[in-house]
């Protein structure tokens, strides 16, 4: 498959057109984690964007550049839930209805997020992918533009805006460290680290739990797998082939790690940072706390790519400190 990979320039333009509608997000040092995994640590805070997670800079990119007959026919799309959120919020910003369709168990804060942005959510099937199969059948029998959450370029190039501002403040960065579910965080990261400073590796993090994206990458080819994870930001059971091509091409490197990991992960980050973290947006954290020997001693920038948990997950894992 011949797949076309953006260039920089394309995430200069997102910016330029994001500009009005988001703000940059916080790039912070929190002394703790620096003694805590013995790294240089700065904190990208996208989990303070207005929906809570990196996914809405995509989604707005994405809806600005939208044709006027696409935008009347409305979109329909698959989400866990921060992209279903990126995309409602989006669409309302430019007056197009959107459909996202959730799985059975989804975050209900973000189900509710979805809602309350004007979306019309409908619950499918037991995973992501089983709304993805969903999606991509009924976006032809109701007339509506199918909106892959992973295959979508102005999607890649929107989220790639926060390394833009990572590196902008930062550009002399040993390495960024972003999790990985369908990709297209890390994908971003890639796309700008090669261009500003191809020095800055970039490294993904994905749950053992659900490795689709990591085996994909290993293999150098298309892997489904597993999704039992708890971190719904992670959960996909198939990979994307525009994430994976950009990843095949600029990853550094693909690290995996536990549930349990990601939970401490979490709790560190609430209790140290004073600011709600999800499972997927303790990823990177949870990495260096993992391999503490890679990292000990380098200027690393972690993407906590988001904060939307659930009562009963904060719960969880506020508890298990207790």
């Amino acid at each position: 498959m011949n797949i076309e990979i953006p260039e920089f320039g394309a995430v200069l333009e997102a910016r330029s057109t994001i500009a009005p509608y988001l703000p940059s997000t916080p790039l912070r040092r929190y002394q703790a984690l620096d003694d805590l995994t013995g790294a240089r640590l700065w904190i990208k805070h996208e989990n303070q964007l207005p929906t809570g997670a990196f996914k809405v800079r995509g989604g707005v990119n994405f809806m600005a550049h939208l044709p006027e007959e696409r935008r009347r026919r409305g979109v329909i799309t698959a989400s866990s839930g921060n992209h279903g959120q990126s995309v409602a919020y989006a669409a309302r910003l430019f007056g197009v209805r959107a459909v996202v369709a959730v799985p059975n168990g989804a975050n209900p804060v973000k189900v509710e997020a979805i809602r309350g942005l004007g979306g019309e959510v409908r619950v499918v099937g037991r995973d992501f992918d089983d709304c993805r199969a969903y999606v991509e059948e009924t976006a032809e029998s109701e007339g509506m533009h199918y909106l892959s959450s992973g295959d979508e370029p102005r999607l890649v190039t929107g989220v790639a805006t926060h390394t833009l501002e990572i590196l902008e403040q930062q550009p002399e960065l040993d390495a960024i460290v972003v999790p990985v579910g369908g990709g297209s965080g890390a994908a971003g990261a890639c796309l700008v680290a090669k261009h500003i400073n191809p020095g800055t590796l970039v490294i993904g993090v994905q749950s053992e739990r659900a490795p689709a994206a990591y085996l994909s990458w290993k293999e150098k080819g298309r892997v489904e797998a597993k999704m039992e994870t708890f971190a719904e930001g992670l959960a996909t059971r198939a990979p994307f082939d525009l994430t994976q091509a950009i990843l095949q091409r600029d990853l550094t490197d693909f690290l995996l790690v536990t549930d349990a990991e990601l939970r401490a992960a979490m709790r560190i980050l609430i209790e140290e940072t004073r600011n709600l973290v999800e499972g997927a947006g303790a990823a990177s954290l949870a990495a260096v706390l993992r391999y503490r020997e890679r990292f000990a001693g380098k200027r690393i920038a972690l993407i906590v790519s988001g904060g939307n948990v659930s009562p009963d997950g904060l719960r969880e894992v506020v508890g298990q400190a207790l």
